[in-house]
């Protein structure tokens, strides 16, 4: 090869440790990926054999069909698996199944979303490792890809199971592919900086061979750059020391005009220092005006801002104000008017509110109403609005809705009230609302349509509380 004696040096070094550190690499990487499988193989063994037992199959033998999912079993069987996946963030999902035969069904499915495998679905795909999982525990050795998505996945019987049930366990492919990038990035960073060192290694050896050479060429290239007191006492005892003594003389005979440019240098770089100087305490002044500006600007909209908020949301359950909600329900019977559609308006109370605040004060009473704002606001659709009316008041305007909607609305909101636990400062409280509905159709006064609805609310108070109750206008554009 035509290369210099330091590329050669350098090159053979780089060659030998690079095919060493590589061939070292793959090895251990592979014996990582073997690895990493083999962890993500026992966690989901060792969680589906934890979780197995958790369910018992004499309380879901009976749990076959659609039909089933109101039964008290399924519901509660269903809410401890999903509590078990929400406390893994490993797990996708989590589900038991059944086997009769040579066909597998669903029996418990954790999915939350309308994908959810109901009781009695089959489950088409032939998996042996599921198949075996409902005797011993097992886990698959590859992803496997369904129409829920590609999973690797354990399996475990649950109790009492008698080879008829198991539980099963999915981590998705994807989290298991980002290990094994992880696993690549690492292994990658390893090689590259065991080629970092085989690349200053092999320098370092071909630098030690050629410092001869180097020294020459160095006070060379610094005569080119004005050194020109530069002198080599380097001694070889050949041609070598003629080319040595004719850089030296030229050395010396440049230096006095070294001198003279080194001074004409120094007052160039004292203007130019004085002028930078001038120049930073220019962009200074300039810099601190601007940053006051931009002060004094932040601070008129961060005070637009408050006020606005101040005006139209109640700073408790951050809803909107009484003040709000009558402009809104405004503009709403205008378009209600224009459009021929009507709308409706629930008012909303929490029973024995008062008995709150005196058994467990007023800071339990407040996250009750902050709570509550955030459990129906969850249940309402963009387009409708919600406000705190006062005290333990809530208003509901529900757009394009007639009083057959809104009471279905009312109940889903008083059943999230009624059926959810509420938790203040480690108590357990249950908490009712009562609720009353009013629809407006065109020629209602808005103030007699929240009337309606407020008297429609005092008479769920009065048949028992925990109700909704509805407003019907006894004749068209009457409320009374």
């Amino acid at each position: 090869m035509n290369l210099p004696i330091r590329n050669k040096l350098f090159l053979s070094h780089l060659l030998l440790v690079v095919f060493i550190a590589g061939t070292i690499g793959v090895y251990f990487y592979i014996s990582a990926s073997q690895s990493l499988l083999l962890r993500l193989q026992e966690r989901l063994q060792a969680s589906a054999a934890l979780i197995g037992p958790i369910i018992d199959a004499d309380e879901i033998r009976h749990l076959r069909g659609i039909e089933d999912t109101s039964r008290p079993d399924y519901i509660n069987n269903l809410a401890k698996l999903r509590t078990l996946r929400r406390m893994n963030p490993d797990i996708a999902y989590l589900y038991v199944m059944r086997q009769e035969g040579e066909k597998v069904y669903f029996v418990l499915d954790s999915d939350e979303t309308k994908d959810q495998a109901l009781p009695g679905h089959e489950y088409k795909h032939r998996i042996p490792s599921l198949l075996q999982g409902f005797t011993a525990m097992a886990v698959d050795d590859k992803i496997i890809r369904d129409e829920w998505g590609s999973f690797l996945s354990g399996y475990a019987p649950i109790r009492n199971s008698q080879g008829e049930f198991l539980v099963g366990i999915d981590m998705r492919a994807d989290e298991v592919t980002d290990k094994y990038r992880h696993l690549r990035i690492s292994g990658l960073v390893s090689l590259l900086a065991a080629g970092g060192l085989a690349f200053v290694l092999s320098r370092f050896l071909a630098d030690r061979f050629m410092v001869p050479i180097d020294l020459t060429i160095s006070r060379c290239a610094r005569i080119t750059g004005g050194h020109l007191d530069e002198q080599i006492s380097l001694r070889t005892n050949d041609e070598f020391d003629r080319l040595l003594g004719a850089f030296n003389t030229m050395s010396a005979t440049l230096a006095a005009a070294e001198e003279k440019k080194r001074q004409v240098m120094a007052s160039l770089r004292q203007a130019r220092d004085e002028l930078e100087i001038r120049v930073r305490q220019r962009t200074n002044d300039l810099k601190e005006v601007n940053d006051k500006l931009t002060r004094e600007i932040a601070e008129r909209l961060a005070a637009q801002k408050a006020l606005q908020e101040v005006a139209t949301i109640d700073p408790l359950t951050r809803l909107y104000n009484r003040r709000s909600f009558l402009e809104q329900i405004e503009h709403e019977a205008i378009r209600s008017r224009r459009n021929r559609r009507p709308f409706a308006v629930v008012m909303v109370d929490i029973d024995h509110f008062k008995n709150i605040n005196d058994d467990f004060g007023h800071a339990a009473g407040d996250s009750i109403l902050m709570e509550t704002a955030l459990r129906m606001k969850g249940m309402l659709r963009g387009q409708d609005m919600i406000a705190r009316w006062g005290g333990e008041e809530f208003v509901i305007l529900l757009v394009d809705t007639d009083l057959d909607g809104g009471a279905i609305v009312a109940e889903k909101i008083r059943r999230r009230i009624a059926d959810g636990i509420y938790y203040f400062a480690g108590e357990t409280l249950w908490v009712t609302a009562s609720f009353g509905l009013a629809e407006y159709q065109g020629e209602t006064n808005l103030e007699e349509l929240i009337k309606a609805a407020d008297t429609a609310l005092y008479r769920a108070k009065e048949r028992g509380r925990d109700r909704v109750e509805i407003h019907r206008a006894q004749q068209p554009g009457s409320l009374s």
